[in-house]
């Protein structure tokens, strides 16, 4: 067993020779979207890439734009970014952009060093999530995920709040970090953002085309190729709803799951939108995160000045009970966990006045999903430039 291990680990490291260069993304929010803007932006620049995004839908993003769902008979394992990096070999990609998909610390260190070898790590940002495993703080979760950072390589950063830790993981794997700091990010102007059919974060932006730029692609083609990607299924959009007469914009902004993401979520689509008469935030709750929904309850300080409080998916009870505790008031939340999609979508309308804003965080996968889905089939376009919106992503269809 021991000199087939050997065998595979040769035939891998032989693999892995042949993709020149291997972008290993991680951090807590917007791994996915980095991922997509960077293999869009190499493409752009007639790079042959190949790209693969993990999470609710998992995708694999082939050098000719096209997509295709990951298949997992046995649910997702690390294990399965063997196979991404075969395909790539085999379609000639001369890069390779992963999305990280552990969790665990120990396969944080597994995935990059065992498995990707990366030229380039990518970290978007460093927040308090999974602390479960990897906490019981966000220092602990930035040493987490420090492990995936390659060695002689580059690393791209974002992140500020912990970059002492990340610098000092670099200097010990004798990588170059690359810091993209609050200039940075200030220098994406408005009109790169207005090239997206949907709400992208300037960090992303700003940390995509540095890496595209360190790898060749001029920043004006790597920009055109973002624009015209599609948006991963989790990406923030907003969505115009007229229903007799009542004006609605739901965002989805399900991929916020830890309070820092989802306060800010909140906030940038109250500033997009401060003209309503009723706001509403939908926490759409997973039953085995019930950490994460204790701080989501106790740290998301905005649920007092909403009007309505929505709970669907599973842990309600865990949701009250730490809001309580927290002193955040509890009397306008409604808990619609045991509704179906239809009867959900109906009490939520009930909730809404003449002009409402309606935002999704919590978690995309199951009522998320398919909540954004039941709002974007009864899309009536309103004023474009204010919504800033789009249509979904057409993998969602296939949901």
């Amino acid at each position: 067993m021991v000199a087939l291990s050997a065998i595979e680990q040769y035939v891998h490291r032989r693999t892995l020779s042949r993709i020149p260069s291997r972008i290993h993304v991680s951090g807590t929010r917007g791994k996915s979207s980095v991922t997509r803007l960077v293999a869009a932006g190499l493409r752009a620049g007639t790079l042959s890439c190949l790209a693969k995004t993990t999470g609710t839908l998992a995708r694999i993003i082939l050098p000719d734009g096209s997509e295709r769902p990951v298949y997992r008979p046995g649910g997702a394992n690390i294990i399965e970014q063997l196979g991404i990096v075969k395909l790539a070999a085999k379609c000639d990609a001369q890069a390779l952009v992963l999305e990280c998909m552990a969790v665990k610390p120990s396969l944080h260190w597994v995935s990059e060093h065992k498995m990707v070898r990366a030229t380039h790590g990518v970290i978007t940002n460093i927040r308090a999530d999974h602390l479960d495993v990897m906490g019981p703080t966000a220092a602990d979760v930035a040493k987490a995920i420090a492990g995936m950072i390659p060695i002689n390589g580059c690393l791209f950063t974002a992140e500020s709040r912990y970059l002492n830790t990340l610098q000092a993981a670099a200097a010990d794997r004798n990588t170059k970090l690359i810091h993209i700091g609050p200039d940075d990010i200030a220098a994406i102007t408005s009109t790169d953002m207005s090239g997206f059919s949907y709400v992208e974060h300037r960090d992303n932006l700003a940390l995509s085309l540095a890496i595209c730029q360190h790898l060749g692609v001029d920043r004006s083609t790597a920009l055109s190729g973002m624009w015209r990607a599609i948006p991963d299924p989790g990406a923030l959009i907003d969505i115009p709803v007229s229903f007799f007469g009542r004006k609605i914009t739901f965002v989805n902004a399900f991929a916020a799951n830890d309070p820092v993401s989802t306060t800010m979520a909140w906030q940038a689509a109250l500033a997009r939108h401060p003209i309503v008469d009723k706001k509403i935030v939908i926490f759409n709750l997973r039953g085995d995160r019930s950490l994460r929904t204790k701080h989501l309850a106790q740290q998301c300080e905005f649920i007092n000045e909403l009007d309505h409080v929505v709970l669907t998916g599973s842990g309600a009870d865990t949701f009250v009970r730490n809001a309580t505790k927290a002193g955040r008031r509890i009397d306008h939340v409604k808990n619609f966990e045991d509704l179906s999609i239809d009867a959900f979508f109906e009490r939520c309308i009930g909730l809404c006045g003449q002009r409402s804003l309606i935002v999704g965080v919590g978690n995309i996968g199951d009522m998320g999903l398919d909540i954004t889905q039941h709002f974007n089939n009864r899309r009536q376009p309103m004023a474009k430039a204010a919504d800033n919106s789009t249509v979904m992503n057409k993998d969602a269809d296939q949901k």
